[in-house]
């Protein structure tokens, strides 16, 4: 049987992206391994041991599903908007405009292999954890659905950045600036329920919160946030920016460097 054609170029960005991932494995799977098995040392065993239970819960075992959840977000959007800046430097973006392929398979292939890196750095944080303390599994179905939402919308969120990236520097500003001190405030370290009223509030305006909140709720089956407002947050945010990549690519916006 004969594969679309479009099929057959979606296949071959996707699968060039993972061979890319795989074939620089030090670069792109093992730092975060390293890194949040230190945060697993120091905030959770170290630190961890003198603080009270969260929840009902040991502190390690409360922080593991937003450290995953950093992971997740910090892969999934450095990884497209690393690849997309790097497809306009090298000008191959052109070759894929001017190809019969759709807008959207074009989208597609680079929001997948996002989505393929966060997920797979994801497992192997969670398979890190196991050292560190023992992991319940409260309800998958909601694990998994939180992990692709939120791998799919930081993909999306790393393509508006590629696409506006101008210099290498660019591409570093939104992660360092924006989405580190919104994770660390985003409830990963700490329940927003042990807030002042006003900073939990404002806490309420991290679309991160959600994120780890779901998460965290599939793992260990606490939340400080509805699950319902939680996915609610995760699937908006995910078509608007879904919505934004398919304009700025119609429009032509910043797709040459």
């Amino acid at each position: 049987m004969t594969r679309s054609p479009i099929f057959i170029g979606y296949y071959t960005m996707v699968r060039k992206d993972f061979i890319r991932i795989m074939r620089i494995w030090s670069q792109t799977l093992l730092p975060p391994i390293v890194t949040t098995a230190l945060y697993f040392a120091i905030f959770g065993t170290f630190i961890g041991s003198q603080v009270r239970a969260v929840n009902g819960l040991s502190y390690i075992s409360f922080i593991v599903p937003g450290i995953v959840m950093m992971s997740v977000i910090t892969s999934a959007y450095m990884n497209t908007v690393s690849t997309f800046y790097f497809a306009k430097w090298q000008r191959t973006i052109d070759e894929q405009l001017v190809s019969p392929m759709p807008m959207w398979t074009i989208i597609a292939g680079f929001v997948t292999g996002g989505v393929m890196r966060g997920l797979l750095v994801g497992v192997l944080v969670v398979i890190t954890s196991l050292f560190f303390t023992h992991l319940v599994l409260f309800n998958i179905a909601v694990v998994i659905s939180a992990a692709v939402l939120t791998t799919l919308l930081f993909s999306f969120a790393g393509l508006v950045n590629g696409i506006f990236a101008k210099s290498f520097d660019a591409i570093s500003i939104v992660p360092t600036f924006v989405l580190t001190p919104l994770t660390y405030l985003g409830g990963v370290f700490y329940s927003v329920n042990q807030l002042p009223p006003f900073f939990r509030t404002l806490s309420l305006a991290n679309p991160i919160l959600y994120m780890v909140n779901a998460f965290r709720y599939g793992f260990l089956g606490v939340t400080d946030v509805s699950v319902a407002v939680c996915f609610a947050v995760m699937g908006g945010l995910t078509v608007l920016f879904f919505l934004l990549t398919l304009f700025l690519f119609i429009r032509g916006a910043g797709l040459k460097k």
